[in-house]
């Protein structure tokens, strides 16, 4: 995996939908103050909750942060999805997919929402099998190679599709998919269970494999589980109603209370122990504290033991 230290990303679905642009500066502002880097959005966000029908408020939030903080661009890393934004308003069946042509209109769209010339990080947002993996993988390449992005990635797609990318760009001569995004927490669905959320994929032993194996970076998203480790009015989803969330989550308990730290911090803090860097989003100032706070939490190998045996 990626030899760096683990982070905290910053999910910036709902800003400019649920979140409100000043809002969304304060919380980007204590993001960079505390030591914050990535910010993780994508051109479809948040088409579900926007009156447009479509993407872009998140990134042209970050735009306007952006102009508004002179410099602050030498200090945080943009990454960015392409794959679902939908070409006619209101209609997820009209996603732009992953066609080169799709691929590269996207990302001169996403530029200029960011007001940058260039993104750190680039996502393939899922997979698009009605486009020829050899395709999108030129089409990624080739953006590498204009400078347009500095490294691309894939998230939510099967790791055989991955390593089957990754090839194409080696005998292509091209930059291969580095990173990785998949949805992964300490509790976990029950087996074989299909996740209920559209687009969603769970991130597997066989994707760490590849990842450890290749020297790949981990990026989970839904990490705190949209506040259901932490909020009554949360409830987890019925796929885990099952006895080993009852276990974790009666360690989690007790370790949270052994360490002085929220329940958050634990999870969030159990993640980046395995080398996966978390994705919170934040809607308030002091919860992106509270999970930048998580990089402190020192987990011993006893606690990790008894988090290993409750699952």
């Amino acid at each position: 995996m990626d030899l760096t230290p683990c982070q905290i990303v910053l999910g910036t679905m709902d800003f400019g939908t649920r979140v409100a642009p000043d809002r969304a500066f304060a919380i980007l502002d204590s993001f960079v103050a505390g030591g914050g880097v990535w910010l993780d959005t994508a051109n479809c966000y948040s088409f579900w909750t926007d009156p447009s029908g479509v993407g872009g408020a998140s990134e042209r939030v970050i735009g306007a942060w952006l102009r508004a903080r002179p410099g602050v661009r030498d200090t945080v890393r943009i990454a960015t999805k392409v794959r679902h934004n939908p070409l006619v308003p209101h209609a997820p069946e009209s996603a732009e997919g992953l066609s080169a042509r799709a691929v590269h209109a996207g990302v001169e769209e996403s530029l200029g929402r960011l007001g940058v010339d260039q993104v750190d990080l680039l996502w393939a947002h899922a997979e698009d099998r009605t486009v020829p993996l050899e395709e999108t993988v030129g089409a990624f390449g080739e953006l590498v190679g204009k400078g347009v992005a500095v490294r691309v990635g894939a998230a939510n797609h099967a790791a055989w599709r991955v390593e089957r990318a990754r090839s194409l760009a080696r005998d292509r001569g091209v930059e291969p998919w580095t990173f990785l995004q998949l949805r992964h927490s300490l509790v976990q669905p029950r087996p074989l269970t299909p996740v209920a959320e559209g687009g969603h994929r769970l991130l597997t032993a066989e994707d760490l494999d590849l990842a450890r194996s290749e020297g790949l970076a981990v990026w989970s998203y839904s990490s705190l589980m949209w506040g259901s480790y932490v909020r009554a009015d949360k409830p987890l989803p019925s796929t885990y109603d099952h006895p080993g969330t009852t276990r974790v989550l009666s360690v989690l308990d007790d370790v949270a209370d052994e360490l002085s730290v929220t329940r958050n911090q634990v999870v969030l803090a159990w993640l980046m122990h395995q080398g996966i860097d978390p994705i919170v989003g934040a809607s308030r100032v002091e919860q992106i504290e509270e999970a930048l706070a998580a990089r402190r939490v020192r987990l011993a190998d006893e606690h990790l033991a008894r988090f290993a045996e409750a699952r």
